[in-house]
């Protein structure tokens, strides 16, 4: 639906820049550079107003129809290169119809990659700034000190290890504040569940079927007690010690702590695929849909929050597979929370349960369900949400 809408604004608007330009041009005479800035002034006042009244009606998060001032002179610059591309083609092409929607066809695209360009780069910086302000709130709620998730499917053979040397490498943590250990077994046909019991986790959930990560990362954030709670992946590719700067820096007042596969400071010790690693990249670049930041890397499996920014984003989010990630940073960017990214070492897995065909092919489905989802305000808060961002919980 807010594609359509989208879509169904942006066409109107362009048949009314052209429709402006042809009738002053070709029917009343006017000089190419005067209707074309004409034509720009009456498309954007369409743009505009629509956007506000149809587009973005029901979606609260900040976007650039929503300022005025920028709209404006966005539309400026590139109502500038519309105009001068628009009269060089026509002194190229000459001064018939054809020749002017030629013109004009070229200054089109022109503008257009000059103001999505332009409002990137505004919201792009607009949201960095947003998420660099840690903001002073009271102590998070919990009891334990941290709470590690572990999503795990068919980990029988390994969770054993797993949890052992999550304990291991966090024993400082365990002695100083507490450690908690939540294994969510996503529906295994294995023994996954009791493996983890037997291993010594502090609580296993375990989910009726099989649904995707992000219901397993879900489930266990939901139930962790820990003031801060982070989840890491159960083939271990990224050594468990590293939860300590996630923590330290949780505690020291961030919301949300991720960390990036592709940070400069970012060691890989084994080289994932090359399959793998394409769609990946690809993936990042599709994120442009639904995010307003740019991200070195929204999939890396290694994250920690305080418990109840965890608790307010994982009661909001609703998909399960592995684009979570995604809807997790635009809900990030829509409370504006305080995001820090830190380079990890990486270890990839040989043995990943990722099917990179259907699982990218589900990936890019479930981006366009977060915008879709947006647009229709889903992801709307009530009053106490709103008074828990404003740090009075």
């Amino acid at each position: 639906m807010f594609l359509r809408r989208f879509a169904a604004v942006g066409l109107l608007s362009t048949a009314v820049d052209v429709g402006v330009l042809c009738a002053l041009r070709l029917g009343a005479g006017v000089p190419v550079v005067i209707a074309d800035a004409l034509s720009i002034a009456f498309a954007a006042g369409v743009s505009y107003s629509l956007h506000r009244a149809v587009t973005f009606a029901d979606d609260p998060h900040v976007r650039w129809v929503r300022e005025g001032t920028t709209f404006a002179w966005v539309t400026l610059l590139a109502g500038v290169l519309d105009v001068g591309l628009c009269r060089s083609g026509v002194a190229v092409l000459g001064g018939g119809t054809a020749a002017l929607l030629g013109a004009k066809a070229v200054a089109l695209a022109g503008a257009a990659s000059v103001r999505w360009s332009l409002y990137r780069s505004v919201l792009f910086r607009r949201v960095r700034k947003d998420q660099s302000r840690r903001p002073a709130r009271m102590p998070a709620p919990g009891g334990a000190r941290l709470s590690v998730v572990i999503p795990a499917y068919g980990e029988e053979e390994r969770i054993g290890e797993t949890v052992a040397a999550v304990r291991r490498d966090l024993d400082a943590v365990a002695a100083d504040g507490g450690l908690e250990i939540v294994v969510v077994d996503d529906g295994s046909s294995d023994a996954t569940a009791d493996a983890a019991r037997a291993a010594g986790a502090d609580q296993v959930v375990v989910q009726p079927q099989n649904q995707g990560k992000g219901a397993a990362v879900r489930a266990g954030m939901l139930v962790a007690t820990g003031r801060t709670v982070a989840f890491t992946d159960a083939d271990l590719s990224y050594p468990p010690v590293q939860l300590l700067r996630l923590l330290t820096e949780v505690e020291a007042g961030w919301d949300v702590v991720a960390g990036s596969r592709k940070h400069i400071e970012t060691t890989e010790l084994v080289r994932a695929a090359r399959l793998r690693a394409l769609s990946g990249r690809l993936f990042n670049t599709l994120t442009l849909a639904v995010l307003l930041g740019q991200y070195r890397d929204t999939q890396c499996g290694l994250k920690a929050f305080r418990s109840d920014v965890a608790r307010l984003l994982f009661s909001m989010s609703r998909l399960d597979g592995f684009a979570f990630d995604v809807e997790i940073f635009h809900l990030v960017e829509r409370y504006q929370l305080s995001l820090l990214e830190v380079p990890v070492s990486l270890a990839n897995s040989r043995t990943s349960t990722v099917r990179v065909g259907i699982d990218a092919a589900r990936m890019v489905r479930d981006l366009f369900r977060v915008r879709r989802w947006a647009g229709r305000g889903v992801y709307e808060l009530d009053d106490d949400q709103r008074r828990l961002l404003a740090g009075r919980n």
